[in-house]
């Protein structure tokens, strides 16, 4: 059932919700036209890569329950694709491309390289290493690198629909939100889809639809109109749908790991993003306060500017994690004063790597968007 493979970087979405009759809002919808970062923002997507590399790390099945880190991801990406469509649709798309795969094709060069020099030969599917309209192929030696890209190839159908889903759902916001579950509940429980590369990518468009959508509703002011009442309420109906479900049905998929069970990652995504994206407009949430804490909020805007580079090379630094601390055990004193055998001292060593592959290939991501390249943002 396609996603039910990835080792998250969080995964699936989210609650639609009516309007209700509308109340006057305490917060404004916001500016078609407004520009500039939403520390917010920038938070809730560093929040998510910290997460993504903590679940890659330890693989704690309750990650999910207590992040839905792609959920959230996909949600703020559609409310800056909302955005970025008040300019022409093909410009836009014509950005979002150039911005998503130069660092996707810098990074593949090494993947598919490691991957040829272990015995792997490629096939026609080798186009999705291209544009990743599908899943990449790749050999069973190097998959712990290439499995990530499921949520590339879903942003980047995503971005793709875009200009018609904004449309659609401008037409009918609160009929659009409500429907955008309906795809994940008929491939669960009436259609599984094909099993190739296109059922894959049907399962992650549907898990993650209303994740989007909500981004969009945000976007244009649909939450923010919503009785305070109704919010909580709906929240917490999907969040208890998803979590019943992913309880109730562990013993099928393994575990209650919402990686593992689109329904279930559907829903408590949904409730959880809803209230996030709700909570952000009507209590006028944008986290200014971080300007205090200069180290803070200097991370912060590292990882959204290397957000990219982040969610590529994390997996390979902790590939690369393994090998190095074998070698510390052969220094006497690291073997006696290191806890070497522990996950968090590999945890640790990871995020040192990721800080190396920042320094040493963030700067594609400054390309990809033509800024001037920069070893720090």
């Amino acid at each position: 059932m396609g996603s039910h493979r990835k080792g998250d970087a969080g995964v699936r979405p989210a609650a639609g919700a009516p309007c209700g009759t509308a109340r006057p809002s305490r917060a404004e919808p916001p500016r078609p036209g407004a520009t500039g970062r939403d520390r917010y923002f920038d938070t809730l997507r560093a929040v998510a890569l910290i997460r993504v590399v903590t679940y890659h790390t330890f693989g704690w099945p309750w990650c999910a329950l207590l992040f839905p880190s792609m959920g959230v991801m996909f949600a703020l990406a559609g409310t800056l694709m909302a955005r970025s469509l008040e300019r022409p649709a093909l410009k836009v798309l014509r950005g979002r491309l150039r911005r998503l795969l130069p660092p996707f094709w810098f990074w593949g060069v090494f993947v598919v390289l490691a991957m040829l020099i272990h015995g792997w030969m490629p096939g026609r599917q080798i186009v999705y290493w291209i544009v990743p309209l599908g899943d990449p192929p790749g050999s069973a030696w190097g998959e712990q690198a290439w499995e990530i890209l499921w949520y590339l190839r879903t942003y980047l159908w995503f971005v793709l629909l875009s200009p018609a889903l904004l449309w659609i759902f401008r037409k009918a916001p609160v009929p659009v939100l409500l429907l955008s579950l309906t795809p994940i509940l008929v491939l669960a429980f009436a259609w599984s889809g094909p099993d190739d590369r296109f059922g894959s990518a049907l399962w992650d468009l549907s898990t993650y639809l209303c994740c989007w959508i909500l981004g969009f509703a945000h976007r244009d002011g649909v939450l923010q109109r919503m009785r305070p009442a109704l919010v909580p309420a709906l929240s917490c109906a999907a969040l208890g749908y998803g979590a019943w479900y992913a309880f109730s049905h562990g013993a099928d998929f393994g575990t209650y790991d919402l990686d593992e069970n689109p329904l279930a990652q559907a829903f408590w995504s949904a409730g959880f993003v809803l209230l996030l994206m709700w909570a952000k407009a009507y209590f006028r949430i944008d986290f200014a306060w971080l300007a205090r804490f200069r180290r803070l909020d200097r991370t912060v805007t590292v990882f959204n500017a290397r957000a990219v580079t982040i969610y590529l090379w994390h997996e390979i630094a902790l590939i690369l994690a393994v090998p190095l601390i074998d070698r510390f055990w052969n220094v006497p004193a690291f073997a006696t004063y290191l806890p070497l055998d522990s996950e968090w001292f590999m945890f640790g060593v990871g995020w040192l790597l990721i800080a190396v592959f920042v320094l040493l290939c963030g700067w594609v991501e400054d390309i990809a968007a033509r800024k001037k390249p920069r070893l720090v943002p």
